[in-house]
């Protein structure tokens, strides 16, 4: 990173330059700093005073344990800052407060602002970040994986059944350990044990693993309270503190136990899996195996196992489980050697911790530096919220529906932060001046980090440096989103709201000036365009010739680039297309194409349409559908294919609940969560089939989980899968006896 910033970036990456910083902790008056260096960990402590912004200094009288009260410079918001001797004098004030005003610490109306992470307040009072100075492959990780036994009659393992335990434990480093812990070899208390030895030998930064909030440690903790076995895994052999917590990924909500472990970081390969997938939508699943597979990750050799057959295979083949449990970890290390980089840049980035820098929000993360600079220059920090606009969004448009081309996509390079640099537009509240420069320093570094990837030949700097421009590139397109919210103390959803505006009127403006340039533009999305270029201009190989004349006609800083030339695209509707390669490959994008929600069956037979659609072959389609046909009729379909995915969006004790009020519908994912004896929360997955006879039986009265299944007597319900695949197969009919549309 050095080789791409100045001496005075100060304020993007804080005025601390201390390297080295693997962890901090609360120790009593001071934060612990875990640093890292050749001869291996030591600990220095930070003399820490916490604090309490309030807005006016009589809200602090009578208030116990302010040692001072310091005021800010300005006007509005919170205007003075009381500090204090310790966090737990820290606390009683934000009690004091919270009573004294009526309004708790959440409140948007609270007349004060206390930021409940002790470590967070004095990253932002001081300008440290971790891992300055400091390389990912220096970072010690570590992953875990286990392996339990479920008793006969049970379809998961129950850590408070006491028939049921963990019989291996398999640990894996980037320093070339590895261990498994066998139960033929040893006792589950003697495993335990054991785990905690090999944590405090290898002494880790971050333990990892897959779905390890959910399942791997809260089974361990289980285990080890039954057999009254300490977990002493941190760093000073303190026990891990455990809290429910929730966590948002777009529209989805995760509510998992969260493990603090002292001086340490827990990441779950399992929520970086879904925060990847956000804007790919390319996983059938999160699964480790399934990730693996589409990130090239899994070896040739790897063992693979079926989870119901783990009890028996550990009795009677004991190798093959020890290599299965092994690949576990194996890749785990590997999918979060990929998809944890880029949070690991971040941490140097923002005044938080490691594992809290995963899981927090673009924009709260963007709200931080402007909460560290403001504080350190001693200005007032202004009140969150406003009021909300109900503004027109990006501009989305479909001209043309069908099979198309040939297709050139173009589009304007971070188009809203781009509009944001080029007016120079900043917010109203930010009286410091650090919205823009800050957003330009980022497009700088970003620029710097893909020169630098495209020009070295050294692989991993390359690596390095595009996960670098990627980060950079999130952060800047965060900027526009920071701008909309309310809950945060410098946006001014005012300004996104003109940003939009902008926006629109620059996508019309460029295709007003493709149109006279002879192209046809097909489908508009926010920031991009795609269009058949003129017949001359296509022959001539001079696409990007002619989107370099559109960009000239640009104001400065919104720069147009091409983005792709494909042989065709399928144009469905609005956000749904799918776009065939010269080299072959087909992209398809669009809930409406390749719903996750969709059987495979489903999504299978709609893929290979949209391919023959293509590659002009639509009358092939007939034959298609009845192959289709046929396997469902015959049963010659894997029941995986025939299954459904559901993700559970709260939990089924208030989806019980709110069925019993009229609340909501019945979900046959929920009806199976309560009838299984595994204790299901809102963001676990569940698989199921239809069963019964009749195109028109309810799913919720008919669903069976898919473990449940018998191959030797199949009893999925042939009607109602030949039923929707007729359905889904409709909605497409208009597509598939038209005259041929290619140039």
């Amino acid at each position: 990173m050095e080789k791409i910033l100045s001496a005075d970036q100060k304020v993007l990456f804080g005025i601390d330059g201390t390297r080295g910083i693997v962890a901090a902790e609360l120790a009593g008056r001071f934060i612990r700093l875990f640093m890292r260096d050749d001869r291996g960990v030591f600990f220095h402590d930070d003399p820490f005073h916490p604090f309490i912004l309030v807005q006016h200094p009589s809200l602090m009288v009578d208030c116990p344990h302010v040692i001072s009260l310091k005021p800010l410079t300005g006007e509005a918001g919170y205007r003075f800052m009381a500090s204090f001797a310790n966090w737990h004098e820290c606390a009683n004030a934000r009690d004091f407060l919270a009573k004294k005003s009526g309004k708790t610490p959440s409140s948007p109306e609270a007349p004060y602002l206390f930021i409940s992470d002790p470590v967070h307040q004095h990253l932002l009072l001081t300008g440290k970040t971790l891992f300055k100075g400091f390389d990912f492959k220096g970072l010690h990780r570590l992953a875990l994986d286990i392996e339990t036994y479920c008793r006969e009659g049970y379809e998961f393992s129950n850590p408070e059944r006491e028939e049921d335990r963990i019989i291996s434990i398999a640990v894996m480093d980037e320093q070339g350990y590895e261990e498994v812990l066998f139960g033929r070899e040893m006792s589950e208390p003697a495993m335990l044990e054991r785990l905690g030895e090999i944590i405090r030998e290898r002494d880790p930064d971050v333990i990892e693993g897959h779905n390890i909030f959910r399942f791997d440690l809260e089974y361990i903790r289980a285990r080890a309270a039954r057999h009254g076995i300490r977990l002493r895994w941190g760093r000073d052999g303190s026990d891990p503190r455990v809290r429910s917590s929730r966590f948002s990924i777009a529209e989805r909500m995760i509510d998992y136990p969260r493990w603090d472990i002292y001086g340490r970081h827990v990441v779950d390969t399992y929520f970086l899996v879904q925060m990847y997938d956000i804007s790919t939508r390319e996983l059938e699943n999160y699964g480790l195996k399934t990730a693996a597979v589409h990130f090239g990750l899994a070896s040739r050799d790897r063992t693979y196992l079926d989870r119901q057959n783990i009890g028996m295979v550990y009795l009677q083949d004991a190798e093959s489980l020890k290599r299965y449990n092994l690949d576990d970890v194996r890749e785990t290390l590997a999918l979060s050697r990929l998809l944890s980089y880029p949070y690991f840049l971040q941490t140097r980035i923002f005044p938080y911790s490691y594992q809290n820098c995963i899981i927090r929000g673009n924009a709260t993360k963007i709200n931080s530096l402007f909460l560290r600079e403001y504080l350190r220059s001693a200005i007032a920090i202004p009140k969150a919220g406003g009021k909300a606009e109900n503004f027109e969004g990006g501009y989305a448009d479909v001209f043309e529906e069908g099979v198309v081309g040939p297709i050139v996509h173009c589009d304007v390079a971070s188009l809203y932060p781009s509009l944001l640099l080029a007016h120079e537009m900043r917010p109203e509240k930010d009286s410091l001046d650090l919205f823009l420069p800050l957003l330009r320093d980022l497009r700088k570094f970003r620029l710097s980090a893909k020169k630098i990837a495209r020009e070295t030949g050294d692989a991993g700097q390359r690596d390095y440096y595009n996960a670098l421009q990627q980060t950079f590139k999130i952060l800047i397109n965060s900027f526009y989103g920071y701008l909309g919210t309310t809950v945060h103390n410098f946006s001014d959803p005012s300004l996104a709201a003109e940003v939009t505006r902008l926006g629109r009127h620059t996508i019309k403006t460029m295709l007003e000036w493709l149109r006279k340039n002879g192209a046809r533009p097909v489908e508009i999305d926010t920031d991009g365009i795609y269009f058949i270029p003129p017949p001359a201009i296509h022959e001539a190989g001079e696409e990007e010739k002619l989107i370099r004349e559109l960009s000239a006609t640009l104001p400065e800083g919104i720069d147009v680039e091409m983005d792709g030339r494909y042989k065709a695209m399928f144009s469905y509707k609005m956000k749904n297309y799918a776009l065939l390669g010269y080299d072959g490959k087909i992209t398809i994008k669009g809930s409406g194409l390749k719903s996750r929600g969709m059987e495979k069956y489903l999504r299978e037979f709609l893929k290979e349409m949209i391919r023959l659609l293509l590659q002009d072959t639509p009358e092939r389609i007939d034959t298609l559908y009845s192959e289709y046909l046929q396997k469902l009729r015959g049963h010659g379909f894997d029941i995986a294919w025939l299954a459904k995915t559901e993700t559970l969006g709260e939990s089924p004790e208030v989806y019980r609940q709110k069925v019993r009020q009229g609340k909501r519908n019945p979900s046959a994912a929920f009806e199976i969560a309560l009838r299984s004896s595994f204790t299901y929360r809102a963001g676990d997955q569940i698989s199921y089939y239809v069963s019964g006879s009749g195109k028109g039986v309810t799913a919720y009265e008919n669903c069976r989980p898919v473990s449940a299944y018998d191959p030797s007597h199949p009893d999925e319900n042939a009607e109602f899968y030949i039923d929707k695949l007729k359905q889904l197969k409709k909605k497409f009919d208009s597509f598939l006896h038209v005259e041929k549309m290619l140039f």
